[in-house]
């Protein structure tokens, strides 16, 4: 059961409720931890205007994996059953993909050095060595790529903690 409240969206604060309408309309409901974020008009619009600027960053694949990968890192389990569903769902990975993005890597090379440093990202907390980048770089990914990864990182940093702390309960199918 959660620590802190999740407010049906019509009770949920005032200030909140334009982002917890566009949230419905996006996905047809509202989960839980959007819910839990409502507590805090300030908190739900400053992740919403992060989303919306990073979903302009990286494609939606990578960004699922490493929503997968850094949810492994911080044992978030509201945000592995957020991301498996949507990583499956929406994203279009593989069964076999969302378990490897969770592991850090991917079938596909491009895709593994990315979720690779994504993870080392969230397990050193930013404090990556040298052949880190070297590698990334090695890759493919420039330097903006390069800093997209580690915001993408950030924010599900943000939404893990949210979620571990909240103790939210899981309103996500098993897939």
């Amino acid at each position: 059961m959660s620590r802190i409240s999740i407010p049906e969206t019509a009770a949920a604060p005032e200030g909140s409720q334009a982002t917890l309408g566009a949230i419905n309309g996006k996905l047809g409901r509202v989960p839980n931890f959007f819910r839990v974020l409502s507590n805090s008009p300030a908190v739900i619009n400053a992740h919403a205007a992060l989303n919306q600027g990073l979903g302009k960053a990286l494609d939606l694949k990578t960004r699922e994996r490493i929503a997968l990968a850094v949810a492994a890192v911080n044992g978030c389990e509201y945000c592995d059953a957020a991301h498996t569903f949507t990583g499956y769902t929406f994203a279009k990975l593989s069964k076999e993909e969302v378990d490897l993005a969770r592991q850090g890597t991917s079938a596909d090379p491009h895709a593994a050095a990315a979720t690779a440093f994504a993870r080392k990202v969230a397990e050193a907390r930013g404090k990556v060595s040298a052949e880190d980048i070297a590698a990334i770089r090695q890759a493919g990914f420039s330097d903006s790529q390069i800093v997209e990864i580690v915001a993408v990182v950030a924010e599900n940093f943000f939404t893990n903690l949210i979620n571990n702390v909240a103790g939210t309960d899981v309103d996500f199918p098993s897939i």
